[in-house]
């Protein structure tokens, strides 16, 4: 394997494709890839930036809010965002998520246009921090013999080289690769300590959190990794990484013995389905034994919710899976693996998709007694850069070489094999919490009431019960009716009342600085009488009074990448009763919410820039919020 080859498979293994977008504050020359400056030494810890916390303490709501965030961020500290020139560090991170002006690596100033309620930074696991300490020439690394190597290489600007020692390294447990304990605990108090200094409970939380990055045979596993606690509870242990083990089992078993040591709590979040040819949602367990009892009981415990939507494409569905569904090719990526060493097979599909691996989980319940695939859905940014953002009007790239210039939309990035404009400029988590805190959001997520958008801050609001009916629209609050009639996102429908079918209450509202709506669906998944799984996407409303075959149509301007919201409509409200219910059949339903068609990053490059497209450039995107589901059992 040449080197070329190699950081290919590095870079795609350890997940370097990612997005952002923000407001560009005035633009100065480029900085390029300086060593660390003195605030940007990784042991330095300060609030000093951050505004003085005089605020009384946060009431609790008894009515869940909408919160926003980013549960997937890289900064200098992941291995190969700083390989590929990132420097940003999590203090910068969160100060951007915040609010506040910042410079970027390529040297502009930059700043969030509305900042998160939230965020969690999950750098990479395995080498977590150690280039920006080789760099550094931190003396607690000497005696380190590989590190010296590094080192060295880091010095001289050999990245070539270091890459190729390096790689191996990404999921063997040989020691010699591994820095000492006592290093490696002193990154990751760092980096606990830094979301504690950050988070302010009532005004932002930042969580503390890391990427458990396992890709057996380039087949992506990878799982952010998603603390409650403090560092008082979450630095009794050392991140477990793909070094120690690239089974999720292992992982499990050591969120067990975390939860058994601190009593605190941990969960799992997998990413990118869609680039795991057939091994995320698998029928086999990574030993190869078919799932059993134990296997399910633990993922559903462990991983109550997934990244369904992110740079790296969408794992919502696939045409392939969903030919009857208009709108399952979304931001699609099915050429292969994630390190594209593989090509993906027809077969991989059903078990690369979040769609059917929620029917696949409903006939696991039957035989197994538990749904390993019970999970909500979110979505997040996966971003290198140390800045969360998701906007396709102002897409920032997703790191040092893919943000903002004239060339990128067609530039390979790091020997990645995407081309720039293959990137999605996806996504944000949306949580419906009691309030701001890390225990509210941590528990919401749990309980999945949680949803993904593509992008925009699209209000979604969903709930199933036995008695809605179209005037309790008339609520001045739908969560009133629809907690008190009902169950919300993310949970379990009772048994069905005796000649009754299931109604819906669902609402959506545009995105204040976005684009209209176009249409409401319900999706709905069950077993038949055969046991065999099926679906079917409800059009519950669409704008304008039209019908389902009918186009929304375009307002979009590709010459100066504008569009109006002269079609679509701000909000829907609508009640809906399961025409095909059968009480006798498991089944779920998620919502998902449609905008109308607006230009995509890649439309507003070629304005901006004055750069023609190809034509296997897409240049219009229709985007999205999918809720989680609610279930029924009979």
């Amino acid at each position: 394997m040449n080197c070329y080859q190699l950081f290919k498979v590095t870079a795609l293994s350890l997940g370097l494709l990612c997005l952002a977008g923000c407001d560009n504050v005035s633009e100065v020359t480029p900085v390029g890839t300086a060593p660390l400056s003195e605030a940007q030494t990784p042991d330095k810890v300060s609030d000093s930036t951050l505004e003085e916390g005089s605020y009384s303490p946060p009431v609790r709501n008894p009515t869940p809010q909408l919160y926003w965030g980013d549960t997937h961020l890289h900064t200098q500290l992941s291995a190969d965002a700083y390989l590929t020139g990132t420097r940003l560090t999590s203090e910068i991170a969160f100060q951007f998520a915040r609010g506040k002006i910042v410079t970027a690596d390529n040297g502009m100033r930059v700043k969030l246009r509305r900042p998160l309620d939230f965020l969690a930074i999950a750098d990479h696991g395995t080498s977590l921090g150690i280039f920006p300490r080789l760099m550094a020439n931190d003396p607690v690394l000497e005696g380190w013999e590989v590190g010296k190597r590094w080192s060295a290489y880091l010095q001289a600007g050999n990245i070539e080289d270091l890459i190729k020692e390096w790689a191996p390294s990404i999921q063997t447990d040989d020691p010699k690769f591994r820095n000492t304990p006592k290093v490696r605990a002193s990154i990751w108090e760092h980096s606990v300590a830094t979301a504690d200094a950050h988070n302010e409970p009532g005004l932002f939380t930042a969580f503390a959190a890391y990427e458990w990055t396992s890709t057996p045979q380039d087949n992506n596993l990878h799982r952010v990794v998603l603390y409650k606690d403090g560092a008082e509870k979450v630095t009794q242990t050392l991140p477990f990484t793909a070094q120690d083990s690239p089974d999720p089992e292992q992982l499990w078993s050591f969120f067990e013995d975390y939860e058994r040591l601190t009593g605190g709590e941990v969960l799992a979040i997998p990413h990118n389905s869609n680039i795991s040819n057939g091994r995320m949602f698998s029928p086999q367990r990574e030993n190869g034994s078919p799932l059993d009892k134990q296997y399910v009981a633990h993922r559903a415990r462990w991983e109550p919710v997934i990244e369904v939507t992110q740079v790296k494409g969408d794992s919502e569905t696939h045409p392939y899976l969903s030919p009857d569904d208009p709108f399952a090719d979304f931001e699609t990526w099915d050429e292969g693996n994630i390190a594209m060493s593989a090509v993906k097979e027809p077969w991989m599909l059903q078990y690369d998709y979040a769609r059917s691996a929620l029917k696949d989980g409903l006939i696991y319940e039957a035989t197994l007694g538990v749904n390993p695939f019970k999970f909500g859905m979110i979505g997040s940014t996966d971003s290198h850069t140390g800045l969360s953002t998701s906007a396709e009007n102002n897409f920032f790239g997703k790191f040092l070489e893919s943000e903002p210039k004239p060339d990128r939309v067609k530039a390979k990035m790091a020997g990645v094999f995407q081309e720039s404009w293959q990137l999605g400029a996806a996504g944000l988590a949306a949580v419906w919490a009691e309030e701001n805190t890390r225990e509210a959001l941590f528990a919401a997520i749990k309980r999945r009431e949680v949803y993904a958008t593509t992008g925009p801050r699209i209000e979604v609001r969903f709930f199933a019960g036995w008695a809605f009916n179209p005037q309790d629209l008339q609520s001045p609050d739908l969560s009133v009716v629809g907690y008190h009639k009902g169950v919300p996102m993310g949970a379990d429908l009772a048994s069905a009342p005796d000649g009754q079918s299931p109604s819906f209450l669902l609402a959506a509202s545009k995105d204040p600085d976005g684009a209209n709506l176009d249409r409401i669906q319900v999706i709905k998944g069950w077993v038949d009488s055969a046991g065999k799984t099926q679906e079917k996407v409800y059009d519950v409303a669409l704008s304008g009074g039209r019908k389902a075959d009918q186009s929304v149509g375009t307002s979009v301007r590709l010459e100066d990448a504008s569009y109006t919201n002269s079609i679509g409509v701000s909000q829907f409200a609508e009640v809906w009763v399961d025409p095909d219910f059968d009480p006798e059949l498991r089944a779920f339903y998620y919502v998902r919410v449609l905008e109308i068609p607006t230009p995509r990053w890649t439309t507003y490059d070629a304005h901006r820039f004055k750069v023609a497209l190809e034509e296997n450039v897409r240049t219009v995107v229709q985007d999205r919020a999918y809720t989680s589901a609610i279930w029924y059992t009979p």
